[in-house]
């Protein structure tokens, strides 16, 4: 059981947002925020929105199951993205078109992050091939939403682009503790062509494994998409995430859900 996921110093130790020399700068990035305090969405103080999410406290971490094309490994859900949505339910998008950053795979391996992007590669795919354009889309719609990934959040002397860096970064790192395929297999529940789940037993199996409930999307009767939520102490760079249940019900039908294999 895992009644929460702690993500721990992703990004190294620094104690506080000072100058840093720009050559293998995040793999040293530190936030300075203190993951002690309250968790996004249960802070009733005032808000340092550098070192608490705000106003987009509740975290998504949404995956995709694509079968018409088939993306990613066959034995793995795919990375779709990381999304900040606020604590009443609304969400924001596109917040900073300034920092709408191209060549992805360049930033990444500039700043340290190639162990990154070649997971990315193969679990953060696009339905029509074309990844970066994805990555793109995810971080200048939902990354720029962040306040804790802010350009004056970072430490002093951070190359341009570090923000979106560790945007990627901790998407993927979060994906990690998310093995949904193996989760569902665990309890017998495996991709066929011909075998329908309900929707209790498959939201049984997950949180028999997670400890918690996530919402699980249907194209019809056909699973094809999950979102994890999460709260968090302190920053997305280096923060405390914690799994928490579901605040939106499933959008699958009750019974009879398919949940087709992926072609080679």
């Amino acid at each position: 059981m895992l009644p929460s996921i702690v993500l721990l110093s992703l990004l190294g130790s620094s104690a506080a947002r000072t100058s840093v020399e720009a050559m293998n700068l995040f793999k040293r990035i530190s936030s300075g925020c203190p993951t002690s305090g309250p968790a996004s969405c249960y802070n009733t103080s005032a808000v340092d929105t550098c070192c608490t999410e705000y106003p987009g406290g509740l975290l998504l971490q949404t995956q995709f199951w694509d079968t018409n094309p088939s993306t990613g490994p066959s034995d793995s859900w795919t990375i779709h993205g990381l999304w900040p949505d606020n604590c009443d339910g609304t969400y924001q998008e596109n917040c900073d078109p300034s920092r709408d950053y191209t060549d992805i795979p360049t930033l990444l391996v500039d700043q340290g992050a190639s162990d990154t992007l070649s997971f990315m590669e193969t679990y953060w795919v696009n339905i029509n091939g074309n990844n970066e354009e994805l990555w793109e889309h995810e971080w200048a719609t939902h990354g720029t939403c962040y306040s804790t990934l802010e350009v004056a959040c970072l430490p002093a002397g951070s190359p341009q682009g570090a923000e979106a860096v560790a945007f990627y970064k901790t998407a993927v790192s979060l994906f990690q503790t998310l093995p949904t395929y193996a989760w569902l297999e665990s309890t017998g529940i495996i991709p066929s062509s011909d075998q329908t789940y309900s929707l209790r037993d498959l939201t049984a199996a997950l949180q028999t494994s997670s400890g918690h409930i996530p919402a699980l999307g249907c194209d019809g009767s056909t699973l094809n998409r999950i979102s994890w939520y999460f709260n968090l102490r302190g920053s997305v760079v280096d923060g405390d995430f914690t799994l928490i249940d579901s605040p939106k019900s499933s959008a699958c039908p009750s019974n009879g859900i398919s949940y087709p294999p992926k072609s080679c």
